[in-house]
């Protein structure tokens, strides 16, 4: 497992500098895109999008009903395990095919010639699908958050100013809005934005994790914090191992979007070696990070019921009652809890605009092998080497997702669910194909698992479709339309429209990836 020499990997051909370019034209890609980002500008965006300030913030409230603090510190750790398997060998399959179009890309590599087209076009609608899924999420938890912000500042729950679910989506709409104005810039300002936003991820979980638990007056004991495994909740379940399952969704929700380091590719300065680096790094570093987070946030958690409760001051949002609180029982007022959700919210907006950029990359990239409607739209490039198009096609997708809040937020978050669920089948799609059907034939890039490669691959296979199946499970009880799981309904349902669409007009005319370039360029 490691490292090999580039050169004997790769040899450098048609007079490119850039490994990951010659790369990309032995592929059969032109350089279209502006190849100018470090692997800390590669490690930046796909740190931004996994944001444990984000993931964490959002669901916290999950965490604390399913299995409390034992779910979220243990928890954390299980799906950090697991999820560092599947993007070791994302890595490995990365540094053999840096490109833009990432996962679907690796099923037509991986699947062979007959399986090719039909494994890509799987792949590639779970993807993007998913990435859109995961932008509305992301977008929509920040509207959420300013939501709280402003409740929290205009006097709390008892007289503060609750706003409707018109104005929560217009502020979803105005943040997607300046998300795409930002993605239209050039790939340099971009890349300094991401920086700063890794940055600022990094440094903010440090300040929080310190400031929170030392500013509180009543602290939770160790015991509670690494024992305590809460099995009181109002959904009907009180097997404790069906409680941990449930309370693994917040971290898994998390630990995602690391996938950008692979679509940011064909932006990126020897992307063979550097696309793996950023991938690994990123889940490394957040698996760190975030367990810091959960348990500096959970030593000033002192009455669960309280914090869940939507009587509170925040009206339920956990993590917003704690800031709030550790302040106003600290120094008579809460402006301190509110500035440092002002800290989170600029976090998650950053993840937002990161997640933009990674989807805009995939929208790109499918769209120049002729997959999405109006292709020819969505993979021009602008004056500065930017699929702006694409940028403006990945916003509009992701407003329109969440205008489903407006008549349900159980029809919203089974959408969302593709954010985690639907992302992760795309990214065990050609991870399956790597360990089987190309066990003997795949050729490793510079960065490779060696004798392992096979045995880590099977590891994350498994548990992408062990997640599936138990975040597919009811979470409450009794189950009625209000109460039942719609994950396997919109995960289901995107596989059947994906399929029938193959099956009644694509397999005629989608081939998978189209090389742009032949041996005479």
């Amino acid at each position: 497992m490691g490292w090999q020499n580039e050169e004997a990997v790769l040899p450098i051909q048609n007079g490119f500098e850039d490994s990951g370019q010659s790369r990309l034209n032995e592929l059969g890609y032109k350089q279209e895109l502006k190849r100018d980002l470090s692997v800390l500008s590669n490690f930046a965006f796909s740190f931004s999008i996994i944001s444990v300030l984000t993931g964490i913030t959002t669901l916290y409230n999950t965490g604390l009903t399913f299995g409390g603090p034992v779910a979220m510190t243990f928890g954390w750790f299980v799906a950090g395990l697991f999820t560092m398997s599947v993007g070791l060998s994302m890595a490995e399959i990365c540094s053999s095919y840096p490109t833009s179009g990432g996962l679907y890309y690796w099923s037509a590599r991986l699947s062979g010639v007959d399986w090719a087209p039909f494994s890509s076009w799987m792949t590639g609608w779970f993807n993007i699908v998913g990435q859109w899924a995961v932008t509305t999420s992301v977008d929509f938890s920040l509207a959420q958050l300013l939501q709280v912000i402003i409740l929290l500042s205009t006097g709390g729950n008892n007289g503060g100013y609750h706003a409707s679910k018109y104005v929560v989506i217009c502020f979803h709409g105005g943040i997607l809005l300046l998300h795409a104005l930002l993605n239209s810039l050039s790939i340099n300002l971009l890349s300094l934005f991401g920086q700063f936003a890794a940055a600022w991820n990094l440094l903010g979980v440090f300040v929080l994790m310190i400031l929170i638990p030392t500013v509180a007056p009543q602290k939770a004991s160790a015991s509670f914090v690494f024992t305590h495994f809460n099995t009181e909740n109002d959904a009907g379940i009180h097997n404790k191992l069906y409680i941990f399952v449930l309370g693994l969704l917040m971290s898994q929700y998390t630990l995602t979007g690391y996938d950008a380091s692979a679509h940011m590719t064909e932006e990126t300065k020897n992307a063979d070696r550097n696309g793996p680096k950023g991938i690994i790094s990123a889940i490394g570093i957040s698996i760190i990070v975030g367990w810091g987070y959960l348990i500096g946030v959970t030593f000033a958690v002192t009455n669960i019921p309280y914090l869940l409760s939507s009587e509170n001051d925040a009206g339920g949002y956990a993590i917003a009652e704690v800031f709030y609180q550790a302040f106003k029982n600290r120094y008579g007022n809460g402006v301190g809890g509110i500035i440092c959700l002002g800290i989170i919210a600029v976090a998650i907006f950053f993840c937002g605009m990161s997640s933009v950029t990674s989807n805009s990359r995939m929208a790109y990239a499918f769209s120049r092998d002729g997959a999405m409607p109006f292709s020819p739209l969505w993979h021009k490039v602008n004056k500065q080497d930017v699929p702006v198009n694409a940028v403006w096609l990945s916003v509009f997708i992701s407003f329109c997702m969440a205008l489903t809040s407006l008549g349900s937020l159980v029809a919203f978050q089974a959408m969302v669910s593709i954010a985690t669920i639907g992302l992760y089948i795309a990214y065990a799609l050609p991870i399956f194909f790597r360990v089987t059907l190309a066990r003997k034939s795949f050729v490793p890039g510079p960065f490779n698992l060696g004798r392992y490669g096979v045995l880590i691959g099977w590891i994350a296979v498994l548990w992408v479709t062990t997640i599936t199946i138990l975040f597919s499970l009811p979470v409450a009880y009794p189950i009625t339309k209000d109460t039942l799981n719609y994950t396997p309904v919109a995960v289901g349902g995107l596989f059947v429209i994906t399929v029938s669409w193959w099956v009644l007009s694509a397999r005629h005319w989608f081939r998978g990836p189209i090389t742009n370039i032949d041996s005479s360029d």
